[in-house]
C-alpha cells in the first residue's frame, strides 16, 4: 500500500550534501565552543551549562531538511534558539538558526518567502524600541542590531537571492519563448514560401505540359502525317516555352536566395501571347479564345502581386479549358472599376472529343490560394452549361503580398 513505512520512507527526499556539510560543522562548531567554555550568555545561570548542548543537538539534525520541510524547521530552529537563551548559550545555535531563516526564504513557498522580510524588519524594529526603552539606548540599540543580523538580515538576503534567481528563470523561460516563436515562424515562412513555390511550378508548366500531353495522345491515335507534324510542331513549341519558363523559375529562386534582382514576372500586359499561345494548342479541340479586357486606359498601374496572381489565374483557367472544356468559345474578361480587379474565364462545359490531358484539382486550390493571400474572392463552378471561373482582387497598393 502507498501508506505503508517503506513508501513515507520514500516520499521524503534524501538531504542535500550541502545540508550535510552545514549541519555537521555547525554541531561540531558548537561542541567545540561548549568544550572551550565559550558562551553567549554566560552571566546567566538558569541551567547547567551542558544544557547549551540540547538546543544545538536538536537545531543541527533539523538543518538536514532545509530544503525539503522550510515550514518545519523554521519554527523548529526558532524554538531551539529561544531555548538557548535561557543557558549559558552557544553561537553555533545562533548561526544555524540564521541558515534556517535564509533558507525558509529561499526555498519555502512564495507566501512564506514574502511574508518572512516584512515580519522579521518588523520584530527588529520592536525589539529595538523595547530594548532602548528598557535598557537604555546603547545596549538597547545594540540588542537591536544583533536582532537585526540574527534575524533580518537572513531573510532579506534570502529574498534578494530568490527574486534574483525567479528574475533567471523568468528570462530564460522568455529567450525560449522567443526561440520557439521565431522558430514556428522559420517553418511557417517556408511552408508558405513552398506552397508559392508549388502555385508558381505548377502554373508555369501545367499549361505546356497539358498541351503536349494532348497533341501527343492526337499524334499517337490519328494516323495522318498532317496531324502528326502539327502536333509535332505543338509538342515542340509547348517543349521550348516550358524549358524557358523553368529556367526563369529556377534563375528567380537563385537570384533571390543571393540578393539580386528578380526575373521579371508575368503581367496582364501578356494576355494576349497568352491566349495565341492558347489558340495554337487548343484549335484541333474545336476551341476558339476571345480576350475582352475592359479595363479603363489611366487607371494606374496594378499592384505586383495582383498582377501577377490574375495572370496566373488566366493561365490555369485556359488550362483547364484545354484539358476539359467542350468545342465552343473561351471567353477572358479583365474589369478594373471601383479599387477591384476582376478576371472573369467561361468556357463551354460538356464531354471534350478526342483525347483529354489527366486533373488532379490543384489548379482549382491554387487559384483559390492566390486570391485569398490578396483578400479577394474566388468561385468556380458550373453556370448551366458554362463553367465559370471569377476572381475579384483588390487593384490597390494596399494589396498583401503573396
Amino acid at each position: 500500500m502507498n501508506d505503508s513505512p517503506t513508501a513515507a520512507r520514500r516520499r521524503i527526499p534524501p538531504p542535500h550534501r550541502d545540508d550535510v556539510i552545514i549541519a555537521a560543522a555547525g554541531v561540531l562548531g558548537g561542541l567545540l565552543l561548549w568544550s572551550l567554555g565559550v558562551s553567549n550568555t554566560g552571566s546567566r545561570h538558569f541551567f547547567p551549562d551542558w544544557v547549551a548542548l540540547v538546543p544545538l543537538l536538536v537545531i543541527g539534525p533539523v538543518v538536514l531538511l532545509r530544503r525539503s520541510a522550510p515550514a518545519v524547521t523554521l519554527p523548529v530552529g526558532m524554538a531551539a534558539t529561544a531555548a538557548d537563551q535561557f543557558t549559558v548559550g552557544n553561537l553555533a545555535t545562533i548561526v544555524l538558526f540564521t541558515d534556517l531563516m535564509y533558507a525558509a526564504v529561499v526555498y519555502g513557498k512564495p507566501s512564506m518567502a514574502r511574508r518572512l522580510p516584512i515580519s522579521t524588519g518588523l520584530v527588529t524594529v520592536i525589539t529595538t524600541i523595547a530594548s532602548v526603552a528598557l535598557v537604555g539606548p546603547a545596549q538597547g540599540l545594540l540588542i537591536g542590531v544583533l536582532t537585526g543580523i540574527v534575524c533580518f538580515g537572513p531573510a532579506l538576503t534570502g529574498a534578494t537571492l530568490r527574486n534574483h534567481r525567479e528574475a533567471a528563470i523568468a528570462a530564460r523561460l522568455r529567450a525560449e519563448q522567443t526561440a520557439l516563436l521565431a522558430e514556428m515562424d522559420r517553418s511557417q515562412a517556408v511552408v508558405a514560401e513552398r506552397a508559392r513555390m508549388a502555385r508558381e511550378l505548377h502554373d508555369m508548366v501545367a499549361n505546356h505540359l497539358s498541351a503536349i500531353a494532348i497533341h501527343s495522345t492526337a499524334a499517337l491515335s490519328i494516323d495522318s502525317p498532317a496531324t502528326s507534324r502539327e502536333a509535332l510542331g505543338v509538342i515542340r513549341e509547348n517543349s521550348v516555352q516550358g524549358l524557358a519558363e523553368m529556367r526563369r523559375l529556377i534563375g528567380l529562386l537563385r537570384d533571390a536566395g543571393a540578393g539580386q534582382e528578380a526575373v521579371a514576372t508575368p503581367s496582364l500586359d501578356g494576355l494576349d501571347a497568352l491566349l495565341e499561345q492558347a489558340r495554337v494548342n487548343g484549335g484541333a479541340s474545336g476551341l476558339e479564345f476571345v480576350l475582352d479586357d475592359a479595363r479603363q486606359p489611366g487607371g494606374g498601374p496594378l499592384p505586383a502581386p495582383v498582377e501577377l496572381a490574375a495572370y496566373r489565374i488566366v493561365q490555369e483557367s485556359l488550362t483547364n479549358a484545354l484539358k476539359h472544356a467542350a468545342p465552343g468559345r473561351v471567353r477572358v474578361r479583365v474589369a478594373r472599376a471601383d479599387g477591384l480587379l476582376t478576371v472573369d474565364v467561361e468556357s463551354p462545359y460538356g464531354e471534350q472529343p478526342g483525347p483529354r490531358a489527366p486533373g488532379s484539382g490543384a489548379g482549382l486550390v491554387g487559384m483559390r490560394e492566390r486570391t485569398e493571400l490578396l483578400g479577394g474572392e474566388f468561385t468556380a463552378g458550373r453556370q448551366g452549361l458554362v463553367w465559370q471561373v471569377r476572381a475579384v482582387l483588390p487593384a490597390e497598393e494596399k494589396a498583401v503580398t503573396a
